[in-house]
């Protein structure tokens, strides 16, 4: 593997290969141009029509690919209209640019959503101080690589942020005013805009990332970052328990510091579920991490919480009806996502929670994160109080219950429901949470239709298990804790009304509380220093990729494939980065040594390394890496110079999202915006369903041009896709290692990818690749372990060795 010297330091050069690496003329450029960016901030642009350009060229390579789940339009008054076989609906559209002008729709939401944060994060700063010095770790002097390469901008402070938002808000409102009725009429014109949207997501992730870095001083991307429990399991549920739920650090940032204030956060549970986990990990380490997404319904269905805090994003539809089911307050905290509640902004806190606590309110809006911190931890205080007195009156009889003063308050008399209007319910019976009181009773009153078989998406012998159960056999039963998505559709269609998912968690009871692993706290970006460690084996192929993890894997096993998919590229010395739920996933995983793979492998940005970059925002740290390979290790400059560093992501960086999971539209759009920086996607088992791919064609050779002299050169299809959808994890393994390879791949880097690429391919295939003849180049590069029967495979195709281009280039 190629290294820098191990005297090497800032300021000083080194050559290899042929290639002259003076870092002192980078560090004096980064300075340089920290001086005068402000100077640009004042009239902040995206050149959109040099980056249409670039799209059009793209999409010459990777041809967009339809799959609709409907061939009608219904998006105006004039529809519904009919676009099957080749059909034009009222306004003149086909299936063709309808099924794209969808494609923007989806990118431009996700992009909303997390503009939306970004800016949620900025005015906080502003409101902080507008011109606070925006600090890094010292060991980065590249840290705003999406925001530079696009707007020439080294943001200083939260003014310079400010800025850069309000050239995001007026592109967002440019692109979703394209796919109004009488706009947009090119289908390639609206793919040109979706990769705008995903781009200009990549953008919010970045300058959300910026901001709360800042505000709330979170790691600046260190190494070696501590270890946190994750699980249901490491939640103690004999302490009040409050789950924060969402994207945002703001509300659970509150919630840690009045619980500090008041000297209470050793008695309290603070716990979070999606991005909202990961951020409170990176704030305290008293903080505790349920799960990712898949883990909600289930969380919240078991009683556990006894206040929930929500935010924005990764909130199910149906938390309110979840969370009054099992008699468990609700806080929510933005105007995003207000669930109908009541705002309460204005309202004293004592005032809130006694309203609460009467049951007069489910749950409050409150807008003031401030006050949402002193609400949750004193009212889960007293939410805990009820259901332990709840508890205590279910085992004892009346005349054994003592009238003995609970924590000052309640002398478990149950008088306030008898005192109460209209309401015969206690306080203490009304936040005692949903349970099965008899499982066994309520398993015996199955009468096994079948039906729940029928209507399980995931395919669970439901019926089974019940049997099973009958018999006292609960195996079968606890063993869907995992594989049950939670649902609910068996419920639903059952005669007998039979609680399946709570029965399930209370077969696996015992399974859940031993539910506790190890993750990384997220770590932020990565360091200079490290890219320039890495950057010459990446480029050349000694390091054979680059993979990073995305998505919300919220499917049966889902949890699993990813980590799975992690640990097969971590033991061939792929860099593996992740944020988000598949950062969590990968955690909720043991190898055969009982070991978490964030136990296993370092966290550097390595040969063999395991990234946790932090929380969904996070991403834009994976597409800022390769950005920096292109700008630290070949000296292209970033300056509103996307086209060139993206021409050179796409031709030589070995980098590949996988968005493996029931995709959220801000998935799709992280996604989009990676394809545009030249990074190709794989997306699966589901997300076929967003009904657009990129694919390039695997049967031939692809033309492109070696910049060095300006001649066409006939390379490798490489990548071979810019978006593809594998639909198992078997292809999901073969495809992301075709997806690495590069036409710049050096005879030893080829030599390395190939070897992968045929073992994978022969592990989860049983044969030998069948394309192998477009991409060896030369003998040399023939795996060894399989030499004699590629070379029979090559010679019956007709192979020649060809040259590879020095400088490959698409434009």
């Amino acid at each position: 593997m190629f290294l820098p010297p191990s005297n090497y330091k800032d300021g000083s050069s080194f050559s290899a290969r042929g290639l002259n690496v003076d870092f002192d003329d980078i560090d004096s450029y980064i300075k340089e141009k920290k001086e005068v960016s402000k100077a640009y901030a004042k009239s902040i642009s995206l050149d959109y029509p040099k980056l249409r350009e670039w799209d059009f060229k793209l999409l010459s390579h990777f041809k967009p690919f339809y799959a609709p789940l409907c061939d009608m339009c219904c998006m105006c008054t004039y529809g519904k209209c009919d676009l099957s076989e080749n059909k034009k609906g009222a306004c003149g559209i086909n299936l063709e640019k309808q099924q794209s002008r969808l494609v923007l729709l989806t990118s431009c939401i996700g992009a909303s959503t997390h503009a939306a944060h970004a800016r949620d994060m900025v005015d906080r700063l502003l409101e902080h101080d507008p011109e606070r010095e925006l600090k890094y770790d010292s060991s980065i002097d590249i840290t705003s690589p999406i925001i530079t390469t696009l707007t020439g901008i080294i943001p200083q402070n939260a003014s310079d942020l400010d800025q850069i938002m309000a050239c995001v808000e007026k592109e967002l409102t440019n692109l979703m005013a394209s796919a109004h009725t009488g706009q947009e009429g090119d289908y390639l014109d609206f793919e040109s805009k979706a990769l705008h949207a995903g781009m200009i997501d990549n953008l919010s992730l970045e300058i959300a990332e910026i901001a709360q870095i800042n505000l709330y001083d979170l790691n600046k991307g260190q190494e070696d970052t501590p270890l946190l429990e994750i699980g249901m399991g490491v939640i103690d549920r004999e302490k009040p328990v409050i789950l924060a739920i969402g994207h945002s650090i703001a509300p659970g940032t509150e919630i840690i510091d009045y619980a500090e204030k008041m000297e209470v956060e050793e008695d309290l549970e603070i716990c979070g579920l999606c991005c909202s986990a990961i951020e409170l990990g990176r704030t305290s380490s008293r903080s505790k991490i349920v799960g990712p997404i898949s883990r909600q319904l289930m969380f919240i269905k078991s009683g556990a919480p006894d206040v929930v805090v929500l935010d924005e994003q990764c909130i199910r539809a149906d938390i309110f009806e979840l969370c009054a089911e099992n008699h468990i307050p609700i806080i929510a905290t933005s105007d995003k996502c207000s669930l109908g509640l009541p705002d309460k902004t204005d309202e004293a806190p004592a005032v809130i929670i006694n309203e609460i606590l009467k049951g007069e309110l489910p749950g409050v809006l409150i807008r003031d994160v401030k006050k949402v911190g002193q609400v949750a931890v004193e009212l889960s205080h007293q939410v805990k109080e009820c259901r332990k007195t709840a508890q205590e009156m279910k085992t004892s009889s009346p005349e054994d219950l003592k009238l003995t003063q609970s924590n000052g308050r309640c002398y478990i008399c149950s008088s306030c429901g008898t005192d109460c209007e209209g309401e015969t319910l206690s306080l203490t019976e009304h936040f005692a949470g949903q349970e099965c009181e008899d499982p066994q009773a309520l398993i015996e009153e199955c009468i096994e239709c079948g039906q729940c078989d029928r209507v399980c998406p995931v395919m669970l012998p439901l019926t089974q298990a019940i049997k099973d159960a009958k018999t006292d056999d609960k195996e079968l039963m606890a063993s869907f804790y995992g594989k049950c998505v939670g649902c609910g559709k068996c419920s639903e269609e059952c005669s007998q009304d039979m609680p399946m998912v709570n029965l399930i968690r209370w077969a696996a009871q015992d399974k859940i509380e031993a539910e506790k692993f190890l993750i990384r706290s997220g770590r932020g970006p990565i360091q200079d220093v490290e890219i320039r460690r890495v950057g010459a084996p990446i480029v050349f192929g000694d390091i054979p990729g680059v993979l990073a993890l995305a998505g919300c894997s919220n499917y049966s096993q889902g949890e699993k494939e990813v980590a799975l998919i992690a640990e097969e590229y971590l033991k061939r010395g792929y860099i593996v980065v992740a944020a988000g739920c598949a950062a969590m996933d990968i955690a909720l995983y043991k190898d055969e040594d009982g070991e978490t793979l964030y136990e296993k492998y370092s966290d550097r940005f390595d040969k063999g390394g395991l990234l946790n970059l932090g929380p969904c925002v996070a991403n834009a740290h994976a597409i800022g890496s390769a950005i920096k390979i292109a700008n630290i290790f070949a000296r292209v400059p970033l300056e509103k110079n996307f086209v060139d560093i993206s021409d050179y992501i796409l031709n030589r960086i070995g980098v590949c999202v996988i968005a493996w999971g029931a995709m959220s539209q801000k998935a799709f759009a992280i996604a989009t915006g990676a394809n545009r920086w030249g990074i190709p996607t794989i997306i699966g088992p589901q997300a076929s369903k967003y009904r657009r791919l990129y694919l390039g064609n695997e049967e031939e050779p692809r033309t492109i041009k070696d910049k060095r002299d300006g001649s066409t050169v006939v390379s490798e299809p490489a990548p071979v896709h810019l978006a593809y959808s594998a639909e198992s994890m078997n292809e999901c393994m073969v495809m992301t290692a075709k997806m690495c390879i590069r036409p710049n791949d050096t005879p030893k880097g080829r030599l390395i990818k190939l070897t992968n690429y045929v073992d994978i391919h022969q592990k989860y295939y049983g044969i030998l690749p069948s394309d192998l003849v477009h991409y060896i180049r030369d003998e040399k590069e023939i795996p060894f372990k399989y030499k004699d029967e590629i070379l029979n495979q090559l010679k019956d195709a007709g192979w020649e060795p060809r040259m590879a281009a020095q400088e490959p280039s698409i434009l």
